[in-house]
C-alpha cells in the first residue's frame, strides 16, 4: 500500500511538471526521441506503462555503505514489473546499506522507439555517478541489476556504456555510464535463433528482424575486456527465457577474461524476484552479497 501511494504521488507531481523528494527525473523537458503520449499508468500490483518522463526512485539506507545499484525490472519491454521485482529488491538492498535506484524507463512501443529504454539506462547510470557524493556513494562502486527483460537493458548498458545514443544534454553526460558490476537475473540476453522466443525480442525487433538487427541487440555479441564483472542467476526450467541466455553470456565473458559468477538452479521457473521462501532461487540474494564482498564492492562482515 505504501508503495502504491508513493507511485500515485509521483504521478501527481510529474503531471504538474515537478518531481517529489526521492524521485529524480532523467531528462529536462521532452526525453530524446520522445515519450509516451498519455499519463503514466500503474496497476494495483505495481506494473507500470505509458511512461512520459523516465525517472529514478531513490532508496537511501539509514547508514549508506557507499555501494549503489541501479535496479531495472522486466516485463518483456511491454510493461515494467516494479511491484514484484525492483520494489522488493530495493527494500532488501536498502536494509544491507546499499543505496538503490529503481529505474522507470520508456517502453519501445509507447514513444521514443527502440532506442528509448537504452537511452534511459545509459542516462540513469550517468546521473547516479555524477551525483554520487550527494548520496554518500563511492563512484567506483555503482552496479546495475536487471530482471528478465530488465536484465537485457542492464546488459546492453554494461556492454556498450560508451555507445552514442543521444546528444549530450548537460555536464552529467560527460560522466562514464559503465557499471562497476552487473547482476543479471533470469535474463533475456540473446536475440539469436533458436532462443529468440521471448516477448522482449518481439517488442524490440518484431517478427522478422534482419541478422544485423539481431546481432545489434544480442548482449553476448558485445562483450569485451571492458565489460564489468557479472553475476548471473537463472533456473534451468525457466519457461520464458531459455537458460541458454545465461550460458551464452557466461561463455562470452569467460572468453573476454571478465570475471563471471553463474548460478543455475534446477527449478524455480521465471519471474521469481527475491525468490519464494524455500525455493531454490531464494538463495540468490545471499550469494550476491558474498560475491560483492569477495570483489570488494562491500565490506566483509565482522568476524
Amino acid at each position: 500500500m505504501q508503495r502504491l501511494l508513493l507511485l500515485c504521488l509521483v504521478l501527481v507531481h510529474l503531471h504538474a511538471g515537478a518531481a517529489p523528494a526521492g524521485v529524480i527525473l532523467l531528462w529536462t523537458g521532452v526525453p530524446p526521441g520522445g515519450a509516451a503520449p498519455g499519463p503514466q499508468r500503474d496497476s494495483a500490483k505495481g506494473s507500470i506503462t505509458q511512461v512520459e518522463q523516465p525517472y529514478l526512485l531513490v532508496h537511501r539506507p539509514a547508514r549508506p555503505n557507499g555501494t549503489a545499484i541501479l535496479l531495472i525490472s522486466g516485463g518483456g519491454y511491454a510493461h515494467i514489473e516494479a511491484g514484484k521485482e525492483s520494489g522488493p529488491a530495493a527494500s532488501w538492498l536498502q536494509a544491507q546499506g546499499i543505496t538503490a535506484f529503481e529505474l522507470v524507463y520508456r517502453l519501445p512501443r509507447e514513444g521514443g522507439g527502440v532506442a528509448a529504454p537504452f537511452r534511459d539506462g545509459q542516462r540513469a547510470m550517468r546521473v547516479i555517478r555524477a551525483r554520487a557524493a550527494e548520496w554518500g556513494i563511492d563512484a567506483a562502486r555503482i552496479g546495475i541489476l536487471g530482471f528478465s527483460a530488465g536484465a537485457h537493458l542492464a546488459g546492453m548498458t554494461a556492454v556498450q556504456p560508451d555507445a552514442v545514443l543521444y546528444a549530450p544534454v548537460d555536464a552529467m553526460d560527460g560522466v562514464s555510464a559503465r557499471p562497476d558490476f552487473a547482476v543479471l537475473l533470469y535474463p533475456v540476453l540473446t536475440m539469436q535463433r533458436p532462443f529468440d522466443t521471448t516477448h522482449a525480442k518481439k517488442e524490440l525487433l518484431g517478427s522478422q528482424p534482419t541478422q544485423a538487427a539481431r546481432d545489434a541487440l544480442s548482449v553476448e555479441r558485445h562483450v569485451d575486456a571492458r565489460t564489468p564483472p557479472t553475476f548471473i542467476a537463472q533456473a534451468l526450467d525457466d519457461p520464458v527465457a531459455p537458460p541458454e541466455n545465461s550460458i551464452l553470456m557466461a561463455a562470452a565473458l569467460r572468453r573476454a577474461g571478465v570475471p563471471v559468477e553463474l548460478q543455475q538452479f534446477q527449478s524455480g521457473g521465471h519471474g521469481w524476484g527475491l525468490g519464494k521462501p524455500g525455493s531454490a532461487p531464494a538463495v540468490w540474494p545471499q550469494l550476491l552479497l558474498a560475491w560483492l564482498q569477495v570483489h570488494g564492492w562491500m565490506a566483509q562482515p565482522a568476524g
